[in-house]
């Protein structure tokens, strides 16, 4: 009995959400990615038991209904969605709108560190423009009166004490700001000179920063690359897998909890992805996917973006533990339709 091939862009049989060419294709001999199909070969099993076929198309048929029953099933390691569901918030965040949908415009005028430095930067450009350095970077002057105002003179002074802000990179967040409004169109390079795009001005002029903001959001989920900001291997899965994270912030975010618990989840859904990882003497497999999770999709995209509050549970400089709760914001900018 001959069945139909999956196609590279079709739902992993695996179960994973993943597109087929995106996970077990090629990889058939690995043990984490085949887990998952051989439970599926074994539902398959049972459900042929004792049945007879006409036709191999009657057999197909009831193959095609036992698999898309299996992908309709809500999963413990998916906290309550299905693969099929998985399979479209991974792939299709922003047009699967009878499962999760992100609004053009907010409700209200959001607050989120992005947005701070954002309008700081659209402050400085004004009417004239701000003209860049000559490697074509936000000037010197401005970038240390943005991170006063942004961060307050005492912790300016706290951050700045081993070494001050000479440079538009040493900024991280102020420098992430600016890629990602020039990502997302609202901001350019102009006659030598930094300028706002028609394109902004008509959203300030209109709804002003609750239209702004998602496009930075989009802007810094789909364009800006989130390994930039560290020095773990990239492992793109984790920003694609961002609607997941937000999927798990609202189910779980209304109370303080470790980050750890953030990382067992997003492992649990997903343990294929330390097959990705290369190998290092310096941190497993494991660790590397956890601290760059963290980093990438805690601390750097839901507390940037003003999604979570996280914070660290110590002042050590290096402190790799966190605590994270969700904020109001989260709910504006996302909203999964379907029960929690």
């Amino acid at each position: 009995m001959k069945m139909t091939k999956i196609g590279r862009n079709d739902p992993c049989p695996c179960g994973s959400g993943k597109k087929f060419k995106h996970c077990c294709l090629g990889k058939e001999s690995s043990t984490a990615s085949s887990h998952g199909a051989e439970g599926m070969s074994e539902t398959l099993r049972k459900a042929l038991e004792g049945r007879q076929f006409n036709t191999l198309e009657e057999a197909q048929a009831f193959l095609d209904q036992i698999t898309q029953q299996q992908n309709r099933q809500q999963l413990d390691e998916f906290h309550g969605l299905s693969p099929e569901q998985m399979h479209q918030i991974l792939n299709f965040p922003f047009t699967s709108p009878g499962l999760v949908r992100f609004p053009e415009v907010l409700d209200a005028i959001p607050a989120a560190p992005i947005l701070t430095l954002f309008e700081l930067l659209t402050n400085a450009i004004g009417e004239k423009g701000l003209k860049p350095t000559a490697k074509g970077n936000l000037p010197r002057n401005f970038c240390r009166e943005a991170a006063q105002a942004y961060l307050g003179e005492q912790q300016y002074q706290k951050n700045t004490r081993f070494g001050g802000i000479n440079r538009e990179e040493d900024f991280t967040d102020l420098h992430v700001t600016r890629l990602v409004a020039e990502l997302a169109g609202l901001i350019r390079k102009y006659r030598g000179r930094f300028i706002l795009s028609r394109d902004c001005r008509r959203l300030l002029a209109g709804d002003g920063l609750a239209a702004i903001y998602p496009r930075l959001f989009r802007a810094y989920v789909e364009q800006f690359n989130w390994a930039y900001r560290d020095g773990y291997p990239e492992l793109r899965f984790i920003q694609s897998a961002f609607a997941f994270t937000l999927y798990l912030l609202t189910r779980y975010g209304d109370e303080w909890r470790p980050q750890v618990f953030y990382e067992d989840a997003f492992l649990g859904a997903f343990p294929m992805l330390l097959d990705e990882v290369p190998l290092s003497e310096v941190c497993s497999p494991d660790e590397t996917v956890r601290r760059a999770y963290t980093w990438r999709s805690l601390v750097h995209f839901a507390g940037f973006l003003g999604l979570a509050t996280v914070k660290p549970v110590s002042d050590e400089l290096l402190c790799l533990e966190y605590r994270v709760k969700a904020l109001p914001l989260l709910g504006q900018i996302v909203e999964f339709q379907l029960p929690m």
